[in-house]
């Protein structure tokens, strides 16, 4: 063989590991929401690890939470820290406000932690109805005080600024995406909103829920929720516009913002668009099971892994999803649903199998530490003498879901089908949980005795919290440990190979 012939050789291999490279980041490029609204939550050292050891690499937080953005310094994982509404009004105000906020919660955690923030969050969907124009006015200025903050701190190249915003933004008259716009008592504000972050070089940022479609409307295609094909499913009747058919509504919905780009001046392939929540939940209503969304989120995944886009815009949107873990404290005024978004249970167990691309599974947490083996139960005496006592169970279930997590308890949800006594056995448990098993929190009038039989049956699980004491939370991952490294030293090694081989 020539030397020429060796050199020509070798420029082909190395194209051909730079996209089997180029194949390997597609399929780790997966991202999901942390958010950290629980009674007891996992330590962040640990959830870094599941994040790492899933291959999640890009992670969004809803707020600048000290102890997830410490275990995220070094770790290879991509932060989107997110500003709260309720500070909206302080980051409108003046610049200042906003550098203070950006001097703590970003400059700090990058220079002292090796914290990779590539965004700020200005917001989580701060226009959404429900909300009635609460923070309609000081949205804007504070991610124009936001991204001002940014650039004085010297980190306008690194550190972008977005808005997460709920689909209910942009609007279809006649249900078809090609008619889609802004909504008309924003429309002004949304163009100015997209204009500001096309010249800043930085993503728009929309949440689409297919789950909440399929929820809020009995007459919506269970199908149409779904994406077709493979573990998808894929047996609704399609929604014909013009030469396009539609055969799900993430697709449907998302095109819907392509045309309101597209409407109002932008050219929706050149605009950097992140679905920043996109999931279904568990538990808490009669769509949320497990099987449900394993269905969903598998096809929501093999989509992430094969780059998809949608029949308006062939470039693939970066993808956040909702959630990593469930959440016991989160607001249930949408829906009990709301505390069971989670991929894996509070715990970081799995809650049902995923394919995640190139032959990964998801894998559970690990190091996790739990309380005593033990459970509140309604005593055999009390369940022996319902009648009569009755009242006070009705008064003690109250008492302890008011104060613990019950939403497993609902209609259609996974402990719906338990008796009475079980039922009151539950929300004891529930109670005795958060309380941290401490005297007198099993009590309930002596109605309730501590067991160490595990009363779970069924789909209904009583579970054990937490120990957040047991912990030690200074514990964080190696530099540059994760996927990622994995993935350099596999092209690496193979590349010294190539080159040996072709000149030797």
């Amino acid at each position: 063989m020539g030397r020429n012939d060796k050199y020509n050789k070798l420029i082909f291999l190395c194209l051909s590991l730079l996209l089997f490279h180029n194949n390997l980041k597609n399929v780790d490029a997966l991202a999901c929401n942390w958010g950290t609204q629980a009674s007891h939550p996992m330590p962040p050292n640990i959830v870094v690890k599941l994040l790492r050891d899933n291959g999640f690499n890009k992670v969004k937080l809803f707020e600048a939470d000290p102890g997830a953005l410490r275990a995220l310094g070094k770790s290879g994982i991509q932060v989107m820290v997110g500003i709260p509404n309720d500070l909206l009004a302080t980051m409108a105000s003046t610049v200042t406000n906003a550098e203070l906020w950006v001097q703590q919660n970003v400059s700090q955690y990058i220079s002292k932690y090796g914290t990779d923030i590539r965004y700020v969050a200005v917001g989580n969907e701060p226009f959404l109805k429900t909300y009635k124009d609460r923070f309609v006015k000081s949205t804007y200025p504070a991610l124009q005080n936001v991204q001002a903050a940014l650039v004085k701190a010297g980190l306008g190249r690194q550190v972008k600024v977005t808005v997460p915003l709920n689909a209910d933004v942009y609007e279809s008259g006649d249900g078809l995406p090609s008619s889609g716009d802004f909504r008309s008592d924003i429309k002004t504000l949304m163009v100015s909103i997209v204009r500001f972050l096309a010249d800043s070089v930085s993503p728009i940022t929309f949440n689409i829920y297919p789950f909440l479609s399929l929820n809020a409307d009995p007459n919506f295609p269970r199908e149409y929720a779904f994406f077709p094909g493979g573990s998808g499913g894929g047996g609704a009747k399609p929604v014909v516009d013009g030469s396009i058919s539609y055969t799900n509504v993430f697709d449907a919905n998302f095109d819907t913002l392509v045309s309101a780009l597209e409407k109002n001046g932008f050219d929706a392939e050149k605009v950097e668009i992140i679905v920043g929540e996109v999931g279904w939940p568990t538990d808490g209503d009669v769509n949320a099971t497990p099987a449900l969304a394993q269905r969903f989120n598998q096809g929501l995944l093999n989509r992430i892994v094969q780059g998809q886009g949608t029949p308006r815009r062939k470039t693939a949107p970066e993808v956040y999803v909702f959630s990593l873990v469930d959440e016991d404290a989160k607001s249930i005024d949408p829906g009990k649903f709301e505390r069971h978004w989670g991929i894996f249970s509070y715990d970081g167990a799995v809650k049902y199998p995923l394919s995640l691309g190139n032959g990964r599974q998801l894998v559970p947490a690990k190091g996790v530490r739990y309380q005593a083996r033990e459970w509140c139960v309604l005593s055999p005496q009390a369940a022996a003498g319902n009648g009569p006592n009755g009242a006070t169970w009705t008064s003690s279930v109250d008492y302890a879901c008011q104060q613990a997590d019950c939403t497993s308890l609902g209609p259609g949800s996974s402990c719906a089908g338990l008796d009475s006594a079980a039922n009151a056995s539950y929300a004891f448990n529930m109670y005795f949980q958060k309380m941290d098993h401490r005297r007198g929190s099993c009590v309930f009038d002596n109605l309730g005795v501590v067991t160490k039989v595990d009363p779970s049956r069924g789909s209904c699980r009583f579970p054990i919290e937490i120990d957040t004491r047991g912990h030690d939370e200074t514990l964080r991952p190696r530099k540059n440990s994760g996927a990622g490294e994995g993935k350099w030293r596999t092209v690496v090694t193979a590349a010294m190979a190539v080159v040996w081989a072709v000149l030797n």
